[in-house]
């Protein structure tokens, strides 16, 4: 393995601030030609996509997750709470039914996509499905639908639950993190064409233009210069909550612990994650501080410093992702991609038929193939007062994710044994 010209995670944690500065900068210019760049291709995508060049041209070590951890870690928790303290809870739950309906029919995809995508491929490359043992695909794909409905927290579940090889977990995690980060660059260039989706759509977008009006208007209403003392509250709130949220999770982790039997046994394995409840948890607290208060917070920059913590962390995301993994094992990266394109068509089928928005696509499919790492950026990405139907939708991913994976995975086992 080559020496990585940038081993020091400080360096690199400079180098992807200057990276955010220059993409945040060039898209506040008001130049023509950047104003028509910055139309088509979001500077979300860029905060992504960028950082993987580093990984993909061997310039960091791919294999120091330093950055990811403490981002995910510490930071989403605290954005989080940022983003939640001045969460309208009321109209936000207006955009339910249809959010929700999105969001099942993206988690249907994902159960059906890899028994399909399995047919598919194996049909094409047999030799794809004769290994024996735990070397069985299937044993490898149930981990990434566990994955792709929840997190990482219901892959591990149902790793644990089917036992697949060393070998071929490492093999599978890398399509979960490679198809599952294009799926997501292709989902935010898409909100550069919002309007002709939505038109496509035949959507309904007042109720999220109400929703996003109402939390703009309250903004503005209460928005001040912020002094030191101001700023320092927000961080306070916001790291304050992470480490509540840490000793509400220390304090169950024990009680999970000793009761792992019988939720592996009930298949709710997710509940053993230590991150799984630190997400839920600060949320929660978020939501109990919008009704204080503490809401008044937005009005010296929570959300925005909110923002800060989340691109970050969409940048450590990105620097995992090495774009040339692909060619490794294009078998195994063609049944990913045939499953994403079936939980696609899945979820734009649904949001045709009830006519709703490209958002409620995109934070939808992210709250399932992304969770929480990903689903509240998405959702950003269309306006900051946004995030928290990205947070409450990926909780939901959390609990359904490791029933949902373990349905998936019956219907490719019984495909592996019955058709090849």
């Amino acid at each position: 393995m080559p020496t990585p010209l940038l081993s020091n995670p400080i360096v690199i944690a400079g180098l992807l601030f200057v990276i955010l500065s220059l993409v945040f900068y060039t898209s506040s210019l008001d130049k023509p030609f950047w104003k028509k760049f910055y139309s088509y291709v979001p500077a979300l995508l860029l905060c992504y996509f960028i950082p993987s060049l580093l990984n993909t041209f061997g310039w960091i070590d791919k294999q120091d997750t330093t950055l990811y951890k403490f981002a995910s870690r510490y930071l989403l928790p605290a954005s989080l709470v940022l983003f939640t303290v001045s969460l309208d809870l009321k109209a936000i739950l207006k955009l339910g039914k249809k959010a929700l309906a999105v969001f099942l029919a993206g988690t249907i995809g994902v159960i059906i996509g890899g028994a399909v995508a399995m047919v598919v491929v194996g049909s094409i490359f047999p030799e794809v499905m004769q290994k024996q043992g735990d070397e069985e695909i299937w044993k490898g794909l149930a981990t990434v639908a566990g994955s792709w409905i929840g997190g990482s927290a219901n892959q591990t579940a149902l790793k644990e639950v089917f036992q697949p090889s060393p070998t071929l977990f490492g093999q599978m995690v890398t399509v979960d993190v490679i198809v599952g980060n294009l799926w997501t660059a292709v989902l935010l260039l898409g909100i550069g064409y919002n309007q002709k989706l939505n038109t496509f759509l035949k959507a309904d977008t007042s109720m999220i233009e109400e929703v996003k009006n109402k939390i703009e208007t309250y903004r503005a209403s209460i928005a001040r210069i912020p002094t030191l003392k101001d700023e320092m509250l927000v961080l306070t709130v916001g790291f304050g909550a992470t480490a509540l949220a840490y000793i509400g999770s220390d304090w169950l982790m024990p009680i999970m612990e000793a009761n792992k039997a019988w939720l592996v046994s009930h298949n709710l394995s997710s509940l053993i994650s230590q991150f799984f409840w630190v997400v839920v948890i600060a949320t929660l607290i978020g939501l109990g501080l919008s009704f204080t208060k503490a809401k008044e917070l937005e009005g010296v920059g929570a959300s925005r410093m909110g923002s800060i913590l989340l691109y970050f962390l969409v940048a450590t995301i990105g620097m995992q992702m090495d774009v040339l993994e692909i060619f490794k094992e294009p078998k195994f990266f063609l049944i990913g991609v045939i499953w994403m394109v079936i939980h696609a068509i899945c979820i734009i089928t649904v949001a045709k038929i009830i006519k709703a928005p490209y958002f409620f696509i995109a934070v939808g499919s992210q709250a399932n193939i992304g969770a929480a790492a990903s689903a509240p950026v998405v959702a950003s990405a269309f306006h900051p007062a946004l995030a928290p139907v990205g947070v409450l939708l990926a909780v939901l991913g959390y609990a359904v994710g490791t029933y949902g994976g373990w349905l998936s995975a019956l219907l490719m086992q019984w495909v592996f044994q019955h058709l090849f």
